[in-house]
């Protein structure tokens, strides 16, 4: 059942804790464009393939963000917000002045009052570089020292890798992003291999003087179709492999049990530098995920074909309202996670920034995003009442953008953007945003 959320009066949002973190996030291959002041990312090379991305575009201009930075900057300052989380393009960085850019994008918003967030990886990596070699990591750390040497001088908070459960999942295992690889099981080298460069980049931002470092992985709530055993089993699995895998190496130093086996090298050296202590915990939340035991066929799941030798395959979630994507829209879902993290890890879970959390939908007018927005926010804080230390929370996006393997067919914009002339126009949602931050604000 497809349902829209309707228009309604809403209640003042409970107040955040002083010095809580609001903020709004892009990525630089969805927003940038100025392709041509770059080298090529696989994503380049993915989109140039006819029929990987739906509506056959690419990102060579996107949003021509790279040109357009100082609108876009005075629409993060009209919108009031804290901080603005980026991310760095290793393939500009690796382009001569490619670091320029970031240089200027970090003075305008120093200048306007915005706090500078960058991810240091946000899935667009080099052509010349693989993650499923082990050299992949050192060359990221190598990567993140140069970036941090340019401007941690003005930078206080880094994020180092974003969601490389989906990077491992979409594009080494099913092959539906970039690069493109069909692997299942046999990707997982891929997933080690981010994590450790996710180690080595807290050590090598460390040694640059950084001291408010995170990671951003995406979660959310498995709940099994039954409470049969095989489907009880089937949806531990499935929890293990988009949650646990990537959380636990981070927060505890080690893998599940039966999955280190699975990996490459020395596993165990690994895990200590994976290990590195964060000073907080950035979590992605979209949707919960309904799994049961495998069904023998392929299914649709967000767009994604899920292949039917898995071990487990994804329900419905019925009687909920759904995004434009056909995700479905459980705000309490976020409640659960943050309070199942808190009891999961304990002491080991540092604090938490929400560091994206967000929505597909059409029109100016998006009721349905604020909607989705305010409910969010409101089972935030409701974690936060239970004793999850929450510090932040980023709306994904600021803008309208190039949205992978959907190409712009998806808007999760505050502001949209005319794709055919660029032109930004804030959003009904961007309004409603700019008055809520103004809300939190002290009197």
């Amino acid at each position: 059942m497809i349902r829209r959320m309707a228009t309604q009066e809403r209640d003042p949002m409970p107040r955040f804790p002083a010095g809580f973190l609001w903020g709004v996030s892009t990525s630089a291959h969805q927003i940038e464009g100025a392709a041509d002041l770059r080298g090529p990312s696989v994503w380049d090379e993915f989109t140039a393939v006819p029929g990987r991305v739906k509506d056959g575009s690419t990102a060579a201009v996107a949003c021509d963000h790279y040109h357009r930075y100082r609108e876009d900057v005075a629409l993060l300052a009209g919108l009031g917000v804290d901080a603005y989380r980026f991310s760095v393009s290793w393939p500009r960085v690796n382009s001569p002045g490619g670091l320029d850019f970031y240089d200027r994008l970090v003075d305008e918003l120093c200048a306007a009052g915005v706090r500078p967030v960058p991810t240091l990886f946000h899935w667009d990596l080099p052509v010349t570089h693989d993650w499923l070699e082990r050299d992949t990591a050192t060359r990221l750390a190598e990567y993140v020292s140069v970036v941090a040497d340019r401007l941690g001088d003005r930078v206080r908070k880094w994020i180092t890798l974003n969601e490389p459960a989906e990077h491992t999942l979409l594009g080494h295992a099913l092959g539906v992003h970039a690069p493109g690889r069909q692997l299942l099981f046999d990707a997982l080298p891929v997933a080690h291999h981010q994590l450790l460069a996710h180690g080595l980049a807290v050590q090598a931002l460390r040694a640059a003087g950084a001291s408010d470092i995170g990671i951003a992985n995406s979660h959310g709530p498995t709940w099994p179709a039954s409470r049969d055993e095989a489907d009880l089993e089937a949806a531990g699995f499935y929890d293990l492999l988009l949650n646990r895998l990537f959380a636990d190496p981070v927060l505890l130093g080690r893998y599940p049990e039966g999955i280190a086996e699975s990996m490459p090298g020395d596993v165990a050296a690994d895990l200590k530098v994976i290990g590195e202590p964060v000073d907080w915990y950035g979590v992605n939340y979209y949707a919960p995920t309904r799994v049961g035991a495998p069904q023998g066929t392929e299914i649709d799941f967000g767009g994604v074909r899920m292949p039917a030798e898995l071990p487990f395959s994804v329900r419905e979630i019925e009687d909920v309202p759904r995004t434009d994507f056909g995700w479905p829209v459980v705000p309490s879902a976020l409640t659960e996670l943050l309070t199942d993290f808190r009891d999961r890890y304990a002491d080991r879970l540092p604090p938490v920034v929400i560091t994206e959390n967000g929505c597909s939908y059409e029109g100016l007018d998006d009721q349905a995003r604020i909607s989705y927005l305010d409910g969010h926010l409101r089972a935030l804080h409701r974690a936060i009442e239970a004793g999850v230390d929450v510090r932040g929370y980023f709306v994904w996006s600021l803008l309208d953008n190039f949205e992978w393997a959907e190409g712009y067919e998806r808007r999760f914009g505050l502001v949209h953007v005319d794709y055919a002339t660029r032109t930004r126009t804030p959003k009904a949602s961007y309004t409603w945003y700019r008055n809520t931050l103004q809300e939190q604000r002290p009197a």
